[in-house]
């Protein structure tokens, strides 16, 4: 979807007065070409409004509510829920907590997830907010058909709109689509600093061993299928002569 670059370059002069695009490109790291065009062509990238909001001090969040696109963002539910929380949290944090509780030695605090990315935090996120038909309703509302949603879930990414579309339909925290995304982080969405830590403590030891068995599962058929596409590039390789 993207936002309106004429909407974009008022609120970019209500957040920067006195600055050029040029000043805001210098103090952001956005590419002056990355930004020219994006202005041509009429709409600009989410994250680009993300990055110049960060570099002005404004939370991206209700930066984002500014613009049309995504004006009930700071109107919509707004506290994740534990199966959110849960939904972004590696499964290295994952194992360490069942490790603790077997050796007794107390539950660790989760690692950084900077340091543990969950390589499935967006399909995760999707699966913890799913009525259950979500795909099936995220395409009749945008049009955009389910596999090719699947396949974005597949790749590790959805567009802004689509995770916000889908936190709308499923009735989850609107800015929680964005965290999942990667857009923004836990912080500026307002989820609780230890928000992860107790939804996971929450949890039972038969809820965190079976958590810990479907994260294994995922994990092991990305690296199946990763395999597999090296083995087939190997023969395609050696056909070639």
């Amino acid at each position: 979807m993207a936002v309106s670059a004429k909407a974009f370059q008022n609120w970019r002069t209500a957040v920067a007065p006195g600055e050029s695009n040029a000043d805001v490109c210098r103090r952001t790291g956005i590419k002056r070409s990355t930004l020219a065009q994006q202005v041509v062509r009429g709409k600009v990238a989410e994250i680009t409004v993300v990055r110049v909001a960060r570099a002005y001090g404004k939370n991206p969040v209700e930066a984002l509510s500014d613009f049309e696109e995504y004006s009930d963002l700071l109107g919509g539910p707004w506290r994740p829920s534990p199966a959110e929380l849960i939904s972004q949290v590696s499964y290295i944090c994952i194992l360490q907590m069942i490790l603790a509780r077997a050796t007794q030695t107390g539950p660790p605090e989760c690692p950084d997830l900077a340091r543990h990315p969950h390589r499935n935090a967006i399909r995760s996120w999707f699966e913890a907010v799913d009525p259950g038909d979500l795909r099936q309703q995220l395409s009749a509302r945008t049009g955009v058909a389910p596999q090719n949603i699947s396949a974005q879930l597949s790749a590790g990414r959805l567009a802004p709109e689509l995770a916000v579309e889908a936190a709308r339909i499923a009735g989850a925290s609107l800015p929680g689509g964005l965290v999942a995304t990667g857009l923004v982080t836990p912080g500026e969405a307002g989820w609780p600093q230890k928000g992860q830590q107790e939804a996971l403590a929450a949890l039972t030891d038969s809820e965190l061993l079976f958590l810990a068995r479907d994260r294994l599962d995922g994990v092991g058929k990305q690296l199946k299928k990763f395999e597999h596409d090296v083995e087939n590039d190997l023969t395609l390789l050696e056909n070639l002569g």
